[in-house]
């Protein structure tokens, strides 16, 4: 975690309490990177600034475990329960300014009482929070954040698949130091007071225990000339455009997964994941039941009762269709092979619902003729109400 966002409060960036779900920290991002989006409001300095802030605030909040270390070091930097030189002697510290008292067990800060003590202790905080913690924390590198972004394709893009390019604004290696955090030229060395771990072991009485290393802040290398671009970070907030493929047949709601494509990991760790959640317009002909395509086709009631055929679309041209003679209104009727794509190649199958479609009116001719056809059918003894109801 870079130690600047400790003065940061990313809460009040998005406007929502310490105490806010992880669903609510999502809407109100997407509610905010929406407004904000540099698309939506070009040439505005102040609204790109406040899309980097918000940004940045949705990368901590929304990664479980860096929200955890965020909150746990902002609440004991604002307590005062260490600094530059460590904890005093003679105790634990007692929450609400009342120093350190001696019932306070050593055990339950440090998570062990040595350099490379237990999970979940002191160690492992500071371990998060300068990237080089005490015992097996302090080599490993920090992984970026996972970032979500949406995206809305029309139905017809979404079932063939299409390349949309993405523009987002996210913290990415430096381009000037490529993620190392030194000025182009130079390199990090490793720290000489604390040999590279980031931690510092010391003894006070019967205890032992390690504070992170107050040369390098708990980083292991010491940066003689910082990056002017990063501050010596290795990482920035840039507007980038990324090309993503969405495959054959996505369905609304589903998330793409673009592995490295996420939030930059401190000097040089591996980058997060990009995850797309893609949003899918209706279509004014097709519909979707899973893989298969669904439409409903006009037609007279004289086609219905004689039969025809007729072209409908698809969507990679037209195909026949063909209605049987004496088909019922509101039939289905299926043709396989001409719907979704799935993954294994095949397709889904296209649905067509018949409805007839009824004309407001008639001239004399027709008019005479559905009366003749009306007689006729009377005279062969058609009923259409015939034991409906009881009748």
């Amino acid at each position: 975690m870079n130690r600047e966002w400790l003065e940061k409060d990313f809460y009040k960036e998005l406007g929502v309490s310490s105490s806010a779900s992880a669903d609510d920290i999502k809407k109100a991002y997407r509610k905010l990177a929406r407004d904000l989006h540099p698309d939506k409001n070009p040439g505005d300095a102040g609204a790109e600034e406040r899309f980097k802030a918000v940004s940045e605030a949705h990368a901590v909040l929304s990664d479980t475990e860096k929200r955890k270390e965020y909150d746990e070091a902002r609440r004991l930097f604002a307590s005062g329960a260490f600094g530059r030189g460590g904890f005093a002697p003679g105790g634990g510290y007692a929450p609400g300014g009342g120093g350190f008292s001696g019932e306070f067990n050593l055990g339950d800060i440090f998570g062990g009482t040595a350099a490379g003590g237990g999970d979940g202790g002191l160690g492992d905080l500071l371990g998060g929070l300068f990237n080089r913690g005490g015992g097996r924390a302090s080599t490993r590198p920090r992984r970026g954040s996972d970032v979500e972004t949406e995206t809305t394709l029309g139905f017809r893009e979404a079932a063939q698949g299409v390349t949309v390019p993405l523009r987002m604004t996210s913290p990415s290696p430096c381009t000037t130091c490529h993620g190392s955090g030194a000025k182009p030229g130079t390199s990090p060395r490793v720290c000489p007071h604390c040999n590279g771990t980031g931690v510092i072991s010391r003894n006070q009485g019967a205890f032992g225990f390690s504070e992170p290393c107050e040369d390098c802040r708990g980083t292991g290398s010491i940066i003689d000339d910082p990056c002017t671009d990063c501050h010596g970070t290795g990482i920035q907030n840039r507007t980038r455009t990324i090309t993503v493929r969405v495959p054959p047949g996505v369905r609304d709601g589903q998330r793409i997964r673009l592995a490295g494509q996420g939030e930059a990991g401190l000097r040089g760790a591996p980058a997060g994941d990009l995850f797309v959640t893609v949003h899918v317009s209706n279509d004014k002909v097709f519909g979707r039941t899973g893989d298969d395509l669904t439409l409903v086709l006009p037609v007279s009631y004289s086609e219905l009762v004689l039969g025809t055929t007729v072209s409908v679309p698809t969507l990679d041209g037209r195909v026949g269709v063909k209605v049987p003679a004496g088909t019922a209104d509101g039939r289905t009727l299926r043709v396989r092979g001409r719907g979704v794509p799935k993954r294994d190649g095949t397709s889904g199958d296209l649905l067509v619902t018949v409805k007839v479609a009824v004309p407001q009116k008639l001239d004399d001719n027709a008019t005479e003729a559905l009366r003749l056809y009306a007689d006729a059918e009377k005279a062969g003894g058609f009923d259409p109400r015939a034991g409906w109801a009881g009748a």
